[in-house]
This record gives structure tokens, C-alpha cells and sequence, in this order.
């Protein structure tokens, strides 16, 4: 969900006088494009309409008319080139050892040329797939995901768009640009980068040239670490790193960086942060971790830090589940301990900052 929708789903919340199941809310979203919609959704004519509407409070910034405490935007400052996820020292590419692809969750194990493309995002799901989201020429998104096995996911997500991109049957890895079923300008190119690696080119609106080039710009000899603004320290006991994502599609504005964590099939925590520059500080708080003011969601399954500017931290350790909550799942004092260990880049338009 954007900064937005979550504020009013907490107001809705508040004022509803039977249960608003905002943890299905956040899961339909995040399979509509939650990332996506964020970087799209963060309009100053929509927000002040629904402040106005929905008596939002809690936040600071300046107001349009110059009084402190009014509206939560304000401006960047800083620009700069775009981040570029750091090298993993040491450790060979995709090419190299394609049984490395998806083994740690926050490595990616090819890149590409940045004089030739740039990076939109990036994401590492444990034992399934490597993700990289670029543009070519200021080109739509490419959407490029690397496996060890062939039966990578049909379903893909593209500018907030999911849509299948296999044909049924045994999909065809020869290097061929297909059209997408069902889409008017889809395309999609399946091919073998080296033996034991599978790769998939996907674009919404297709472009054959354009989808050529980002397949070229790709690089199967190095690795690269799925770097970020945000990074964890000491994970609770049992738990383990299951997913890493960071989006820059809208950099410097907005940057978002998300880490799954994982203990048993019933215990899931997501850590997150997200910075937009036109958003000011939340600053509502009924504890204090780490040193910062923190909030805790009234349904008690979410942590976040307050009081920084621009900037969001979320410990979200309450799902999945629909209607009751099951008997297992990571504690109150297991997310606290997280945050309050977290290293993060309270200025994520400085790269440098996220080593």
C-alpha cells in the first residue's frame, strides 16, 4: 500500500464499527503492483481532497499556505545518477555457477551495463528466481527473470499490470520474441543464457528492438549484491532472509527497499522502507525503540519507526492469515528487536550511503 492508503486505512480503521482486514488489503495490492502504484498514487490534488475528507493527523510539514503542521510535503534536494547495486566481491555470476542463482536471497548474480540500460529495481526470491526491472533509452520497463529451472512463474507484474506469459505446455527457451496471449502489444523472450540458467525478457507494450537491447546489456559474469537503503542486523531466532527487493523505477523521488523474512509457513515478518520526497514526517507514537518513537498498528501485528523525515520503517509481523489469528507467529518483542537493529540511509539519494 502507498504511504496514503495506509493512512486511511488506519483512519477507516479507527472510526469502523466492525473489522477492517487490512492485511488482505495488503496482500491483493501487493499482487496488483503494490510497488508500482506506490510511485504513481503520490498526488498532492488527491491527498489534500482525501486530508481534508478523512481529518488525517499526525503528521508535520508545511502547508500550501507557508504554516508549519498543515501538509506533510516537501522537496527534495538531492538528485545525482542513478544507484547501481553494488558488486559481491568474490563471487562468480550466473554464468559462472548457475547453481548460485537463487541460493542467497541477497545476492543477484548478473547485472547489467549502466551505460547501456538503467536499473528500475531489483528483487532475489530464495530458491526461485532473480529479478532485475530496467529501461533501455528511456525505453518502457523490461522485466528480466533468471531461474535454475524452466518453470519459471507464468504470471508476471509490469507497471502494475499481472498477466500470464506462458503458453500451456512445456515453454520453448530458444530465444525467439513471442507475443503475449491475450495482450495487444506483449512480448516475451525465453532463452538459455548457459547451460542450467533460464532466462525470461517480458515487455507490456512491446518493442522488438528495445527488448533486444536490454537483453543485451545484461552481464552473466559477475555478481552483485541486492543492495539498499535498508539493511537488517540480527534476524530473530529460526528466522531466516526469504526475499529482497529495492524499486528506484521513480529515484531520486522515491525509493523503496523490502526484506521477507521467514521461520515456519505460518510465520512471516516483512521489514520495509520507504522514502518519498514529497511526504513529510509522521509523527505519531506510543513507544520508543531503539532510541526513535515508534507506533504499534491497533490490530498489534505492525512496528514502525517515526519521527524521520520522508521516511517510513514498517516491521510488519502478523500475517498471513484471514479472520483469527493462528497460534504462531513472530512476536511484538521479536519485530521491536529487529527494528531496533536496522542500519538505514535516512538520505537514500545518496547511493553511497546504502553500503
Amino acid at each position: 500500500m502507498t504511504d496514503l492508503d495506509e493512512r486511511i486505512v488506519q483512519t477507516l480503521r479507527d472510526r469502523a464499527e466492525g473489522t477492517v482486514d487490512t492485511d488482505r488489503l495488503l496482500r491483493a495490492s501487493h499482487a496488483r503492483g503494490r510497488r508500482r502504484q506506490l510511485h504513481r498514487r503520490v498526488a498532492a490534488g488527491t491527498a489534500l481532497s482525501l486530508v481534508g475528507a478523512l481529518g488525517i493527523v499526525g503528521v508535520t510539514g508545511t502547508g500550501l499556505d507557508g504554516l508549519t503542521g498543515r501538509l506533510p510535503w516537501t522537496a527534495t534536494t538531492s538528485t545525482g545518477a542513478t544507484p547501481v547495486p553494488p558488486r559481491a566481491t568474490g563471487v562468480p555470476g550466473a554464468a559462472g555457477d548457475p547453481a548460485l542463482v537463487g541460493a542467497d536471497p541477497q545476492v543477484l548474480h548478473f547485472g547489467l551495463d549502466p551505460a547501456r540500460a538503467r536499473y528500475l529495481g531489483w528483487e532475489v526470491i530464495r530458491d526461485q528466481v532473480e529479478t532485475v526491472r530496467l529501461s533501455v533509452a528511456g525505453s518502457e520497463e523490461v522485466r528480466i527473470d533468471v531461474g535454475r529451472s524452466s518453470d519459471l512463474s507464468s504470471t508476471v507484474n509490469i507497471d502494475g499490470t499481472s498477466f500470464e506469459v506462458t503458453e500451456l505446455g512445456r515453454p520453448i527457451f530458444d530465444g525467439a520474441i513471442r507475443p503475449v496471449s491475450g495482450m495487444d502489444r506483449g512480448l516475451v523472450k525465453l532463452w538459455q543464457p548457459a547451460p542450467g540458467l533460464y532466462a525470461r525478457a517480458v515487455m507490456l507494450h512491446g518493442d522488438r528492438a528495445v527488448l533486444n537491447q536490454a537483453v543485451g546489456a545484461l552481464r552473466w559474469k559477475e555478481a552483485r549484491r541486492c543492495a539498499g537503503p535498508l539493511r537488517l542486523g540480527a534476524l530473530p531466532e529460526g528466522a531466516k532472509v526469504t526475499n529482497c527487493e529495492v524499486d528506484i523505477d521513480s529515484y531520486p523521488r522515491m525509493v523503496t527497499a523490502r526484506f521477507g523474512l521467514q521461520r515456519t509457513a505460518m510465520e512471516n515478518m516483512s521489514v520495509e522502507y520507504r522514502y518519498a520526497s514529497t511526504v513529510g514526517t509522521y509523527t505519531e507514537a506510543d513507544r520508543t525503540i531503539g532510541g526513535r518513537p515508534a507506533l504499534l498498528s491497533a490490530k498489534g501485528t505492525r512496528l514502525e519507526l517515526v519521527g524521520i523525515p520522508r521516511t517510513r520503517v514498517i516491521a510488519d509481523f502478523g500475517w498471513p492469515w484471514d479472520g483469527e489469528r493462528p497460534a504462531s507467529i513472530f512476536t511484538e518483542a521479536e519485530a521491536t528487536a529487529l527494528l531496533a537493529d536496522v542500519k538505514f540511509s535516512e538520505d537514500p539519494t545518496q547511493p553511497q550511503s546504502w553500503e
